[in-house]
């Protein structure tokens, strides 16, 4: 077991609704570390790259419209097994497939209004944040509950 970083993104929709503390309490709550974020305008370019494995599908346009209508909150957390605690807690991807007591399940409605985003493996959690985040913007520090959540 090993401490690794992941990308995760709080999208329009939860930024509108009022969900950002929400869904930050809950990775706290969980003993995930932030390591960085920060709110982000999202132009198109940055959000054609983000989506690039996406292109010329016919949601792709939509995607780029709808992440570039209103601010998100962009996040890198660390943590032991971080990418697939997140993953998990994220919920399925269709929010109406997602089990209740996941973000997406407890929040979300319609796959086009997600909730958050999460990267789904260590590449492309690699990508994520070298893309959203310099290597300054991330912090490096201890969390003093740390020595009580892993064994």
């Amino acid at each position: 077991m090993r401490k690794e970083r992941t990308f995760a993104m709080i999208k329009p929709d939860a930024v509108q609704r009022g969900f950002i503390g929400e869904i930050i309490s809950r990775f706290e709550k969980k003993g995930i570390k932030i390591v960085a974020m920060k709110l982000v305008a999202v132009d198109r370019n940055l959000a054609e790259k983000h989506y690039e494995v996406h292109k010329g599908k016919p949601f792709f346009e939509p995607t780029i419209q709808y992440i570039t209508s209103s601010p998100v909150v962009a996040m890198v957390l660390e943590g032991f097994n971080v990418i697939e605690m997140v993953r998990a807690m994220t919920g399925a991807t269709n929010p109406q497939n997602a089990a209740m007591g996941t973000i997406r399940g407890d929040f979300g409605q319609f796959i086009g209004r997600n909730i958050i985003h999460a990267s789904d493996g260590k590449d492309t959690a690699s990508f994520e944040i070298n893309l959203w985040f310099s290597p300054q913007e991330i912090a490096q520090y201890s969390r003093i509950d740390e020595q009580w959540l892993t064994e």
